[in-house]
């Protein structure tokens, strides 16, 4: 990989393309070693860690090549990108997510996932 830090707006593509194309290595290039996952609402993270990342995706997401996730709109505010998708292959319909990355020195350290509740 370049020396080059990523923007938080390559960030987010960048893990898009690789989660969509099921390259877990890629996706995981992304995030930092202390990235922390929070499923909304929750007052704790769900997941602490890349190999605890790592594990969750690919026994999960990465396990099912019909899941597919589509950004219908990004919002890019300084180190925080916030992606408003739909997630394909895990229903009859899609589901509507939202997504918060936080980006700390060319990673994504935090991520906040919002349901269509």
């Amino acid at each position: 990989m370049s020396t080059i830090e990523r923007s938080p707006a390559d960030l987010a593509q960048a893990q898009l393309e690789a989660y969509n194309a099921k390259d877990l290595e890629a996706f995981c290039a992304c995030y930092s070693e202390d990235v922390k996952v929070w499923r909304m609402p929750a007052e704790a993270p769900r997941t602490v860690g890349l190999a605890a990342f790592r594990e969750s995706y690919r026994t999960g997401p990465f396990a099912m090549p019909q899941v597919q996730a589509e950004v219908r709109e990004r919002l890019l505010m300084g180190q925080t990108v916030v992606d408003h998708e739909w997630v394909h292959g895990r229903g009859p319909e899609a589901q509507q997510v939202m997504v918060v990355y936080r980006c700390r020195a060319g990673r994504i350290a935090e991520v906040y996932f919002f349901g269509n509740e």
